[in-house]
């Protein structure tokens, strides 16, 4: 796996990312409360520190879980910061490209991405794993910074009482950070994405059962017969020149503030 080079994952990428989310060497505990502990590493030749999230879903499966990472359809009822997700096509049953935008708080401005996400389910585990790749159909929007996911990925694995999640994360925001601020925000938002994450599990059984209950393209195989196929030849590297504006005006405890806002806002 590298970033901007979209290829079908092997077995030693899904390896890796196993491996960081169960290894313990090299993380720092930051934070622990009730079920959610984050930890932070830092990374060599990098500014910005590798997050982990490590939570306990005790009353939710790792199917539902795992369906929810999935359904670009249901993520705009729990993630409120998405401005746009976008499918662009499948690479293979278990391997496809897509384009997603966020919004933050004044004055960071709006980022998005290119990424490929690759799956992975096994007798023990289930695996979403994402990196930052090129598409020439999709430059940055306007308004927005194209940001880098060096890598991502989700570890769901089945528990006695519902499942564990284990989220790492490693970006590149791009643009004018600090990169102080960046790895504190990062420290202050994990936990509540974690609990709106949670909460979203929750709420997923009744609305899907509303919403083509059987379309589940990411575990039916079947179900992508259809789907438009990526050209990979679209996605070679590619640098964009961007204009570089100041976003250091604000302070993390403002991002923590408005990450309060609309808390209860999840609804079926």
């Amino acid at each position: 796996m590298r970033v901007n080079v979209a290829r079908v994952w092997e077995d030693s990428d899904y390896e890796k990312v196993r491996n960081l989310c169960e290894d313990n060497d090299g993380w720092v505990e930051v934070y622990k409360k009730k079920d959610i502990t984050i930890c932070t590493q830092n990374i060599e030749n990098s500014s910005y520190q590798m997050i982990k999230a490590i939570a306990l879903f005790p009353d939710v499966s790792a199917v539902v879980a795992y369906d929810v990472l999935h359904d670009s359809a249901y993520r705009a009822k729990w993630d409120k910061y998405m401005i746009k997700q976008e499918n662009i096509g499948i690479i293979n049953p278990n391997n496809d490209v897509c384009y997603y935008s966020l919004n933050s708080v004044a004055p960071i401005r709006p980022r998005d991405f290119v990424m490929q996400r690759s799956w992975l389910e096994t007798d023990k585990d289930r695996l979403i794993c994402s990196h930052s790749v090129c598409h020439e159909d999709y430059p940055p929007a306007k308004g927005c910074i194209r940001a880098t996911v060096l890598l991502s990925g989700y570890l769901i694995k089945e528990k006695e009482q519902g499942c564990e999640v284990i989220y790492i994360s490693h970006s590149d925001p791009k643009g004018k950070l600090p990169t102080w601020l960046v790895n504190r925000v990062t420290k202050v938002v994990a936990p509540k994405v974690i609990k709106k994450l949670h909460k979203a599990c929750l709420g997923y059984p009744e609305w899907k059962e509303k919403h083509h209950p059987t379309w589940k393209p990411w575990s039916v195989p079947e179900q992508q017969m259809d789907l438009v196929r990526v050209d990979l030849i679209k996605c070679q590297p590619k640098d964009y020149d961007q204009e570089i504006i100041d976003e250091s005006n604000i302070s993390a405890m403002s991002v923590s503030t408005k990450d309060d806002e609309d808390e209860d806002s999840l609804k079926n």
